[in-house]
């Protein structure tokens, strides 16, 4: 589980069919890193194999880079990293569980006097999550959407200029491509839309009074 919040930023290395190397010059993120760790690599969620003195090496499943962006990295690209969320920490983003939804893409860039305003699109298996003020992760970055169409297919978020410089949005051209994750929450709820009465399993009460005007009068959306 991690938080959307970028601790530092890599390069990436393709060492074979399966194996990926990062290297990264930030200390706090390698300092008590250890094998089996979980490291959110622009949003996909790997485990650590190997450890070198500046970075580690992990294995990637085919499944893993189809759906991502990260077995269309050229060598030495700049990659996002975020060690998994410790209990007790503080959670500044949003959660977010480096399971990649789909792949979306950049549209424009702009700076304004406060912030970028930066405009993707979405296919359709991460549109259906994407709600006007509710969050998405880019990259691994926990966005919140400003502005998005009916269908979630294409959306706008405002990033200040910190996170801007601090992550690999400000390497991205329009075109680029972006791994996408939708919020988690948002998928329970579908499910639960989907299922009404019939949800019930073990025993459970059934849920009988969710829906979509339910969800919007209690503030889910």
């Amino acid at each position: 589980m991690f938080t959307g919040l970028v601790q530092a930023l890599g390069q990436l290395q393709h060492l074979g069919s399966d194996q990926l190397k990062v290297t990264c010059s930030a200390p706090p993120i390698l300092q008590d890193l250890a094998l089996g760790d979980s490291i959110a690599v622009d949003g996909v969620c790997l485990t650590v194999e190997t450890i070198l003195a500046q970075g580690f090496i992990a294995s990637a499943s085919p499944e893993t880079l189809k759906r991502s962006t990260l077995g269309k990295v050229l060598d030495q690209g700049i990659v996002n990293l975020e060690a998994s969320l410790r209990v007790g920490s503080k959670i500044g983003g949003h959660f977010v569980t480096g399971h990649v939804d789909g792949i979306g893409q950049l549209e424009a860039a702009s700076r304004t006097e406060n912030a970028w305003e930066i405009s993707f699109t979405a296919n359709s298996s991460v549109a259906r999550y994407i709600v006007s003020k509710g969050s998405i992760a880019v990259n691994g970055i926990s966005l919140t959407v400003a502005d998005c169409s009916a269908a979630g297919d294409w959306f706008k978020a405002a990033v200040i200029p910190v996170t801007y410089a601090d992550t690999n949005l400000q390497y991205l051209q329009p075109g680029d491509r972006v791994n996408l994750e939708g919020d988690v929450l948002g998928k329970y709820v579908e499910k639960f839309v989907r299922l009404g009465p019939n949800s019930a399993q073990n025993g459970s009460t059934p849920i009988t009074n969710v829906s979509m005007g339910f969800l919007a009068e209690h503030g889910y959306l």
